[in-house]
C-alpha cells in the first residue's frame, strides 16, 4: 500500500513550527527539529514493503494550500494518510485531515503523536473525517495498519489504535508492544539523506547544519512534566547497541560532508554508563571523533570519568534539565535530583572540557516568587555556557497536566498553547503567580543571564577560538534578540 506520511502545515506565515519538540512552537531561537518519529514510522513501513511518500511542511515552511499542492503531485494511489500532531496545532491538524479526506474520500486517515495518544477518544470525536488515532509508539502500528488495509482487513484488528466504528462509536484495539530490538529499525539519517534537506533544520545548541538521531527510547525517570515517556515510549529504557549507534555515525560522516555535529535526542542518553562508555570507545576506535562532534541530554548524576570519555569521543556539549534551584520544587515534580548535585556536575563538566546548556523551568507545583528567584540565583552561580528559562507548559497525558487541570490552574483551550505568531504561550496560572508573572520572570532571567558583561566576553572568547561556534551563536542570537530586548 502507498502511505503518505505528513508533518502538516501550521503557522507558516510566522516561521517553522517545530512539532516534535518537547514543547512544540515556532521557537524564539529559530529551532526546527527533524520529524524523527514520523521518519522512523516511514522507514519501518518501507521495510515492511510499503511505498511511502513524505512531506515535512514546516521545514520549508509551506502553508496549507502549498502543502496540498505538493501532496496532490505525489499522492496517486495513496490509501493511508498519516498525520503528525501536537497539542497547540491539533485543531489545525484535524482541519488538514478533513481537507485530505475531501480530496481523497476513499483513503484512511490516521493521526499520530503525543496528543492523540493521551486523548484518543476526544481526538476522534473532533471530526468524522478521522478514521483512527495511534496510541503510543506508532512505528509498527503504521506498518501493520497499511498491511491490514491492503489485505482488505478491518483496522479494528490492528494493534495500537483507537478506531471509529461504523456506528460512530470508538474502540481501542490491544496495545502495540514497545519495540525491544531498536537495532532492527533502519537509520533515520539514511532517510534524511534521501528525502530531506539538513539545512532546513536548526538546533540552537548545535553546529549548523546538524543531524538528529535517537539511540534509545523510554526514560527510567519519573519527572511529572515530561510528555514523551508518559504518552508514547514509557519508562522502560530500551537502547540501540553501541555498534549500531556508531554505524550510524559512520554513515553520517561518509554521507553528509556539510554536517559536523550529531544531536542525540534521547530523553536521557546517559541513563546507562556502561553503554555510553562502549559507544565512546567505538567512536574513538574508528576515529570518528576527528570527523564529528556530538551533543546529548545528560542527567546531573553523570560522573567525571564518563564526561571525560565523552569528551575524548567527540562530545562537545551536554544538556541537563536542572529545572529549579529549590529542593522542594524538585521533589514536587519527582525530578529525583538534589540541588547539591548541580555544582559538582557543572564543575566536572568544565574539568572535562564539555560545554553545558542548562534548562530551567518555572511554574511547577509549589512555585512562588521566592522559588523562582532561587532558580535564577542558581543559574547565575552555575554560569553554564548557555541557559534557557521557560514557564512550565503541561501537556495532556502528563501528571503535571492532570494536577493542574484538577485544581483549575490551566487553560483547557489547546489553541492557546501557542500565541498567534506560533511562539509558546503560558496556559498556567498558580495562586499568587499569574501566567504573565511567569513570562515576565523568564524574560527578566534571560536578560540577567545573557546581558552580563562577563557572559558576553565569554561568548566572544569561545567564538574567536571556534569560528563554527561563533556562527551558531550569532544565528541563535539573531532570532533571540527581539525577545531579549522587549
Amino acid at each position: 500500500m502507498k502511505i503518505y506520511i505528513i508533518n502538516p502545515p501550521f503557522k507558516a506565515e510566522y516561521g517553522k513550527f517545530s512539532r516534535e519538540s518537547r514543547s512544540p512552537a515556532v521557537a524564539k531561537s529559530g529551532a526546527l527539529y527533524y520529524p524523527l518519529w514520523l521518519i522512523y514510522a516511514a522507514v519501518l513501513s518501507e521495510k515492511a514493503g510499503h511505498e511511502v511518500a513524505f512531506l515535512d511542511a514546516p521545514a520549508k515552511p509551506l502553508n496549507e494550500e502549498e502543502a496540498l499542492s505538493e501532496i496532490k503531485a505525489n499522492a496517486k494511489g495513496t490509501g493511508l494518510f498519516v498525520l503528525g500532531t501536537s497539542t497547540p496545532s491539533i485543531k489545525s491538524d484535524i482541519h488538514f485531515a478533513e481537507r485530505l479526506k475531501e480530496l481523497w474520500p476513499g483513503s484512511f486517515t490516521l493521526l499520530v503523536g503525543t496528543h492523540p495518544s493521551a486523548l484518543p477518544e476526544e481526538t476522534l470525536s473532533m471530526s468524522e473525517s478521522l478514521d483512527a488515532v495511534a496510541i503510543g509508539e506508532f512505528d509498527e502500528t503504521v506498518a501493520e495498519l497499511a498491511t491490514a488495509l491492503e489485505a482488505g482487513g478491518p483496522a479494528s484488528e490492528v494493534r495500537g489504535l483507537c478506531v471509529r466504528k461504523e456506528d460512530g462509536t470508538t474502540q481501542r484495539t490491544p496495545a502495540m508492544p514497545l519495540i525491544k530490538n531498536l537495532d532492527e529499525i533502519p537509520f533515520a539519517s539514511k532517510f534524511i539523506k534521501e528525502r530531506l534537506e539538513p539545512k532546513d533544520y536548526f538546533f540552537a545548541a548545535a553546529t549548523y547544519p546538524s543531524i538528529q538521531i535517537f539511540t534509545g527510547r523510554g526514560c527510567p525517570f519519573r519527572c511529572n512534566f515530561c510528555v514523551y515517556p508518559q504518552t508514547m515510549h514509557g519508562h522502560a529504557f530500551r537502547a540501540r547497541s553501541a555498534e549500531n549507534v556508531v554505524a550510524e555515525f559512520e554513515y553520517i560522516a561518509h554521507n553528509f560532508p556539510e554536517v559536523h555535529e550529531v544531536v542525540i535526542e534521547d530523553d536521557t542518553f546517559t541513563a546507562k554508563k556502561s553503554r555510553v562508555l562502549e559507544i565512546c570507545e567505538l567512536l574513538r576506535k574508528k576515529g570518528l571523533q576527528k570527523r564529528l562532534r556530538w551533543l546529548c541530554n545528560a542527567r546531573v548524576d553523570l560522573d567525571l570519568e564518563t564526561m571525560q570519555a565523552m569528551k575524548k569521543a567527540g562530545c562537545r556539549l551536554i544538556i541537563p534539565g536542572i529545572e529549579s534551584g529549590n529542593q522542594q520544587i524538585l521533589d514536587n515534580i519527582r525530578k529525583g535530583t538534589k540541588v547539591e548535585q548541580f555544582g559538582s556536575y557543572v564543575e566536572n563538566a568544565k574539568k572535562a572540557g564539555l560545554l553545558i546548556h542548562a534548562c530551567y523551568m518555572v511554574g511547577n507545583q509549589g512555585e512562588t516568587r521566592r522559588t523562582m528567584q532561587d532558580t535564577l540565583e542558581l543559574a547565575l552561580k552555575l554560569d553554564t555556557d548557555t541557559a534557557q528559562f521557560f514557564p512550565l507548559i503541561p501537556y495532556p497525558g502528563t501528571e503535571a497536566y492532570e494536577w493542574n487541570r484538577k485544581h483549575g490552574y490551566i487553560e483547557l483551550d489547546y489553541e492557546k498553547y501557542c500565541q498567534e505568531d506560533g511562539t509558546h504561550n503560558t496556559v498556567l496560572s498558580l495562586p499568587g503567580l499569574s501566567a504573565q508573572d511567569m513570562v515576565d520572570f523568564c524574560n527578566y532571567a534571560r536578560r540577567r543571564y545573557y546581558l552580563r558583561p562577563s557572559y558576553i566576553m565569554h561568548r566572544l572568547r569561545v567564538g574567536l577560538a571556534n569560528p563554527s561556534d561563533l556562527k551558531r551563536s550569532l544565528k541563535a542570537f539573531g532570532q533571540l534578540r527581539k525577545h531579549l530586548f522587549r
